[in-house]
């Protein structure tokens, strides 16, 4: 029962998420925390942060790292198929209708129109996923901000869009300094 949850879930997520990973996001948040209470949001920002790192797409990787927690390797096979399975038919379908209208003003018309979409989903996610590393699960008040975390995205900001700095650096520079701020409240 609970591969067919997984499955039908992540089908769900598959079927609506255009706009790639990022977009899913708020979808995958929404199965995972609300609908199923699989994950707290704190687990759901861990598990963004550890698909992000992980080579791939992040909504997969997202639903092979829920399906594996909650039910192991077959979780991991049945939640990964439900969210490629919608993706593997639309492209298909898609193609064949691009190839044949790709010229047509009123295909690129709708195709221009989805961007807003995207955009504001992924920013949706954004905003989840940035109150809860600065608040957690409290309410946002200035007395309950982790001011170490929001100095830490600020920095990393920075060095992304004034420096340049690679992202990759970038986020092992700001694990190395989440360390160094926790041994030093830890004294």
């Amino acid at each position: 029962m609970i591969y067919l949850q997984l499955f039908l879930s992540f089908l769900q997520v598959g079927m609506f998420s255009f706009g790639g990973g990022y977009a899913a996001l708020p979808l995958i948040q929404g199965q995972v925390v609300k609908t199923h209470s699989w994950l707290s949001m704190s687990e759901f920002t861990d598990l963004i942060t550890i698909s992000q790192m992980t080579p791939g797409p992040i909504a997969v990787n997202s639903a092979t790292f829920v399906g594996e927690k909650i039910a192991g390797i077959p979780g991991a096979l049945c939640a990964t198929a439900g969210y490629i399975l919608p993706s593997c038919i639309i492209v298909t379908v898609i193609a064949k209708i691009y190839l044949k209208w790709r010229n047509m003003e009123l295909f690129q018309g709708v195709l221009g129109s989805l961007r807003p979409a995207v955009v504001a989903l992924i920013a949706s996610a954004g905003i989840s996923i940035l109150i809860t590393a600065f608040w957690g699960n409290d309410m946002i008040t200035f007395a309950g901000t982790n001011w170490s975390l929001a100095a830490i995205f600020v920095i990393c900001i920075f060095l992304i869009q004034k420096v340049k700095m690679n992202p990759v650096w970038v986020m092992l520079l700001a694990g190395g300094m989440k360390v160094g701020v926790s041994c030093v409240q830890r004294l």
